[in-house]
């Protein structure tokens, strides 16, 4: 392991493939490993890109990463993918539609299953972008799996999100009335060569003059127009990444997204700690037995949990209350 991570620190390409490779088996050897990543990490700027399935991010993704390594920058992609039915991995669609970025020794992309995980995103992203971070890669972009009003987890973790909408689908705008309005930072109307595209850039312009919040605030959410296809707009969303960049960390943004970043991960740390002691305090057996007598209503759920809480060492605060 030590190694590995000298490598990883000096930009070793399979020492960081390896690392996370280890992170997504979660070996238990890697939690220190973690915390010494920590102490090289925090510089990438982490770009979060999400929408609806069929937006065309995968192919944007592509441009835009092409599009920063004419600038300079060694870039890394997660593309977090839907998980497989049947072997529970990633379907590796997005590592499909990145091929050509392949061969660029300072582009690392790793596809992700999401395994369920609430958000979009999979539970190891953040320890794969800090491994990216630590090996020196910046920016790192977030692929999210695309699955409506749940992926407001990507902005937990991303201090850039891009909101991706197709012209055309009706849903897209919903979502966004719905919640997404309030984590996008850059609006991204893909296929603008399509019809409607202007029709879905004067939505987007008037759910944003209607939001009081967003009237306010000194960044002014750009809307991008893009077409992948004829690599039309890309320059100018880079442009406004950068720029977006630039307003956090003269605003002083970045900071309080650093620890909007902290406290998430703290959090679920923590509840991912407290389940790891109550199967090891509760066997397979118990816990069917004890959802048997739930669903027969011989008992109640909020009194099994209860003493539950108590075999595990955790206080009762709403007993004490």
């Amino acid at each position: 392991m030590r190694n590995i991570v000298e490598r990883l620190l000096n930009g070793d390409r399979r020492a960081l493939a390896r690392m996370v490779t280890l992170i997504e088996s979660e070996a238990p050897q890697i939690r220190p490993v973690l915390a010494e990543l920590h102490q090289h990490a925090g510089r990438a700027h982490i770009i979060g890109v999400t929408g609806a399935p069929g937006a065309g991010k995968s192919t944007l993704v592509t441009r835009l990463v092409r599009e920063l390594r004419k600038r300079e920058h060694k870039v890394g992609v997660v593309a977090v993918d839907p998980t497989s039915p049947f072997s529970g991995g990633a379907i590796l669609g997005d590592r499909i539609r990145m091929m050509e970025l392949a061969g660029d020794p300072n582009v690392f992309i790793r596809s992700m299953a999401s395994r369920g995980s609430l958000g979009g995103l999979a539970a190891s992203t953040r320890d794969v972008v800090r491994a990216m971070d630590a090996a020196g890669y910046d920016p790192i972009i977030i692929e999210t799996v695309g699955t409506g009003q749940a992926e407001v987890e990507v902005m937990r973790t991303a201090q850039t999100v891009l909101v991706v909408v197709a012209p055309g689908m009706g849903d897209d705008i919903q979502a966004i009335k719905a919640g997404i309005l309030e984590i996008a930072d850059i609006f991204v109307v893909s296929k603008m060569d399509k019809p409607g595209a202007d029709q879905t850039v004067a939505e987007l312009a008037m759910l944003l003059s209607l939001d009081p919040g967003r009237r306010k605030a000194s960044w002014r959410i750009p809307i991008i127009k893009t077409s992948s296809m004829k690599e039309q707009g890309v320059d100018q969303l880079a442009d406004a990444v950068q720029q977006h960049q630039a307003y956090l960390q003269e605003s002083g943004m970045w900071t309080q997204r650093a620890q909007r970043q902290v406290r998430s991960e703290l959090q679920t740390l923590i509840v991912h700690a407290v389940m790891d002691a109550l199967k090891a305090e509760v066997g397979e057996e118990e816990w069917d037995g004890l959802i048997d007598e739930i669903t027969r209503r011989e008992r109640d759920p909020y009194t099994v949990a209860r003493e539950l809480q108590a075999r595990i060492g955790l206080k009762d605060t709403q007993a004490e209350a």
